[in-house]
């Protein structure tokens, strides 16, 4: 496993926690078991009283010392020095159980090491400090040469200094094993911080990578729509309009026919430029998006393509959600173009909206002329691939194109909450889709008493597919 992945960010994680419990709790709980330990040691020798026992000044300050090391660092080991100085030379003797108080100092060098503020240099500073002060006072101070000491050490009588430097080398390596624990636990904290903000910023790079490719992507899209869709819609509207004022002999209803085509191409045009300034400037859910509002701008803009459209509806009107409204658009939009498309001009449509039951049942069928070379009553609305005629993989011994109209209008009706069916009706093709009223699915079994009353239940056992 390697030290730079995610797995070595995680596996500081328990470390971590540990030593942010040793900086807020730690150092007060060590005070108190410090100080309680060695009231309960000496509690023969104090004479009844803790304020008599000669030790008593020196146990509280190490114990304020201690309980104070990980907030204030500083202010601790400032402490712990000046009881080397201030307070050593009542030192007792080597028997005496006393003179080990001083050792918490390791335990307040110990928890200011975790502290973030505390330089490097403060614990090996006061140790020093501290250790030679210590070993000067046990030498010099009540046992003058250190006689006293030597014979419980089994030294024989070294020179004064000899003794000093051995005792303050063995004190400072004391100090200093208590200093560096809580320096290792700090530096490995700090080292999963910045490991945590290196992955972070290659997160945040490989982010910023992404986007670049996505704009980029962007951009060649937006090119590409913009040089051959919007060029070709242009050049449509141009050759519709020349012809329609070239020919103004024609008869009247060439010239509407033109006339719609230049407008349809038109309004295609500002609906590609809107598609490609949405993919550029990743705006496009942003735009106004079509409604229920907008079904007669749609039938009225159909019904200039030569189909008969006739709309009705039953119940009181419900408010949908936008995306329901946007999916109803989308889908009598697809049923209608496919209706022209495939059953051709002149193709009867009926759409109704029945508003009376849990959501929104909607039917479109059509009848009308077929496609040239095909049957009266072919396919119509939403005639592709998804018909019956293409489930079968052929149509005539050719093979049928695998189209996208119906998985289209079928996955907007399952996303807004509902169902779609479509296939043939008879004669007609009938397009049915459920909306429901809220965000929950509606079982077809329920949606299908919501359907208007003389019209047949089309592929309501199909509904699930």
């Amino acid at each position: 496993m390697s030290d730079d992945g995610p797995e070595a960010a995680a596996s500081l994680l328990g470390m971590d926690n540990l030593t942010r419990f040793l900086r807020t709790w730690g150092a007060p709980c060590a005070a108190a078991v410090f100080f309680t330990l060695w009231c309960i040691g000496e509690a023969g020798r104090m004479g009844g009283s803790f304020l008599v026992w000669p030790g008593a000044p020196t146990l509280t300050a190490l114990t304020l010392a201690i309980g104070l090391a990980a907030a204030v660092p500083l202010a601790s080991l400032v402490l712990a020095v000046l009881l080397a100085a201030a307070l050593l030379g009542h030192l007792a003797g080597p028997l005496s159980s006393d003179w080990a108080i001083y050792l918490g100092v390791g335990y307040a060098l110990f928890f200011a090491s975790l502290n973030p503020k505390t330089r490097a240099w403060h614990g090996p500073a006061a140790a020093l400090v501290f250790s030679g002060a210590f070993a000067f006072l046990m030498v010099s101070r009540q046992y003058g040469s250190g006689v006293g000491w030597l014979g419980v050490l089994g030294v024989a009588r070294p020179t004064m200094f000899a003794y000093w430097l051995m005792v303050s080398g063995l004190l400072l390596v004391i100090m200093l094993l208590c200093w560096l624990p809580g320096m290792a636990l700090r530096l490995r904290e700090e080292r999963g911080w910045l490991t945590g903000a290196r992955l972070k910023a290659e997160e945040n790079l490989r982010h910023a990578e992404i986007d670049l490719v996505v704009e980029q992507e962007r951009n060649r899209i937006a090119r590409d729509l913009h040089d051959v869709l919007g060029h070709s819609l242009a050049v449509i509207a141009a050759q519709a309009d020349g012809s329609r004022y070239l020919g103004k002999d024609q008869p009247k209803p060439v010239l509407n026919a033109l006339e719609n085509i230049a407008v349809a191409a038109r309004r295609a045009l500002a609906d590609a430029q809107r598609v490609i300034d949405g993919v550029r400037e990743d705006s496009l859910e942003r735009a106004p998006q079509p409604g229920l509002a907008d079904l007669d701008t749609l039938i009225a803009q159909m019904q200039a393509g030569q189909l008969s459209i006739e709309r009705t509806e039953s119940g009181a009107p419900v408010e949908l959600e936008t995306g329901q409204q946007l999916a109803v658009y989308r889908i009598v939009q697809e049923a209608l173009t496919n209706a022209l498309r495939h059953a051709g001009r002149g193709t009867a449509v009926m759409i109704h909206l029945d508003w009376s039951g849990p959501g929104l049942a909607l039917q479109i069928g059509s009848r009308g002329a077929a496609p040239e070379g095909g049957a009266a009553g072919g396919p119509g609305v939403g005639a592709v691939s998804g018909s019956a005629a293409s489930d079968s993989g052929e149509q005539g011994g050719q093979p049928e194109r695998i189209g996208r109209g119906i998985p289209g209008m079928r996955e907007r009706a399952n996303l807004a909450g509902g169902w779609l069916t479509a296939g043939p009706d008879g004669a007609d093709f009938r397009v049915t889709a459920f909306i429901p009223y809220s965000a929950a699915a509606v079982s077809p079994v329920v949606a299908s008493a919501a359907l208007p009353a003389g019209e047949p239940a089309l592929a309501l056992g199909r509904a699930g597919e």
